[in-house]
This record gives structure tokens, sequence and C-alpha cells, in this order.
């Protein structure tokens, strides 16, 4: 089995290439970043439990997680400026790709009644926008040893102008999109 940023290269390109009319191997879409982000609920504002779940995102995402803060207080959601609301990931390169291949072959089809990622979930950009309910179906989290369950999303970002050469893209991949 091909390695993703292999199979890009040697399939995805040439098949891109003939099927929009590209001169150039630059010129065809390619994944420029993973975000992968997950917010805090407000009322937890103990810090142990945002610790275990900025550990478990590391684990996740061999990365460390950044904290990000709220731009403006909100009394409803009861939120100060400042206050640290969430925390993100972003992978580029390496890291990127190895996620990208765990995520399409181990981790969706863990998922509780998987049947494929929805077509809508691929904006006009050309970006897919992944919705996780539970952490624990990342092989890297143990179930049993999990003590908060978190949902994050998962922002595969790329270059592609419009909606349907990012379709073709995340098709090509491998991505497991419903047709």
């Amino acid at each position: 089995m091909l390695r993703l940023k292999e199979k890009y290269i040697k399939e995805v390109i040439p098949a891109m290439k003939e099927k929009f009319g590209y001169k150039n191997d630059l010129a065809v879409p390619r994944i420029e970043k993973v975000v992968i982000n997950t917010g805090f609920n407000p009322v937890i504002k103990n810090e142990k439990t945002q610790g275990d779940i900025i550990n478990d995102l590391s684990l996740i995402t061999g990365q460390k997680p950044v904290p990000c803060q709220a731009k403006k207080g909100i009394a409803g959601f009861k939120t100060r400026e400042g206050m640290i609301v969430g925390s993100k990931v972003t992978l580029r390169g390496g890291r990127m790709y190895d996620f990208l291949e765990k995520l399409i072959h181990v981790v969706l089809p863990r998922g509780r009644d998987f049947h494929g990622l929805e077509q809508k979930n691929i904006d006009q950009n050309g970006n897919l926008n992944i919705g996780i309910k539970e952490q624990i179906i990342f092989p890297e989290i143990s179930a049993e040893s999990a003590k908060n369950i978190f949902g994050l999303e998962v922002s595969v970002v790329t270059n592609a102008k419009d909606y349907k050469k990012g379709l073709e893209l995340f098709g090509r991949l491998g991505f497991p999109i419903k047709k």
C-alpha cells in the first residue's frame, strides 16, 4: 500500500493534470495543513481537567497544543476576555501526512455507525471539515483510562480553488467520501 504522500505524487498529480488540464505539477491542488481543535466547556475552570484534555490532544497529534483565548467576554457563555476556551494543533509536512493516514485508515472506520464523510463537509474553497464526537476512537487513547470525553474538529486545508477540485483531490487521496 502506498503512503499518502507517495500516492499523491504518483497517482493524484497525473490524474488531476489530465482531468483539469493543469500544465505544471505545482498548479495541482495539494493539502497545505491540518488543524485539530477542541473547545473547553466554560464551566470547566478546573486546570487539571483542561490539562487532561490537552494531554489527550497531544497524544493524538504528536505535537503540543496551543491554548486559545477568548477575544472578548460573553456573559451568556460565562467567558471573560483572555480566558482559555480551547486548544488547537496545526500539523504540516510529515506529521500531517502521518496523521491523515491514521485518520483515513484507522480512526474514521472505528467511529460508531460510520458510512463515509458527507460531501457537504467540503466547503466552497475545497477544504474538508470533520467533526469527531469522542476522542476515544483514536488508538492512542484507551477508553478505560479516559476521564473526560470530548469532541474535536479536524480541518484539512487545501489550496484548491473551488469545491469541485477539492472533492476530486480528497476522493483520489482515498478519503471515504459518500457518492
